[in-house]
């Protein structure tokens, strides 16, 4: 039998990966115009669904309202988004 086929099939993790929770910036249209988003409000409404370390933004969808959104990272075209339309982008720290 071939070397490849005797040793165990295993691989390594990344240890410093980090898991974030996806949130498409078409579905902030449901906040008011100019209200805080915060990933307490994201879970309050249902959309932050799941386990991870933070809150990631990212730029599915379309945004006409003002608003000021706080999460732990935020892809280049949702803060290009959410600046277009007159709001602000704030990013936390990662707890831990």
């Amino acid at each position: 039998m071939r070397f490849a086929r005797r040793m165990p099939k295993r691989g390594f993790g990344n240890v410093n990966r980090k898991v974030y929770v996806p949130v498409n910036v078409g579905e902030l249209a449901r906040f008011d115009d100019g209200s805080e988003v915060t990933p307490e409000a994201l879970q309050n409404a249902g959309l932050a669904k799941g386990v991870g370390e933070g809150i990631k933004i990212l730029g599915t969808g379309e945004l006409k309202k003002k608003l000021t959104v706080k999460a732990q990272a935020f892809s280049g075209s949702a803060k290009a988004k959410i600046e277009a339309a007159g709001g602000r982008c704030e990013v936390l720290k990662i707890a831990g």
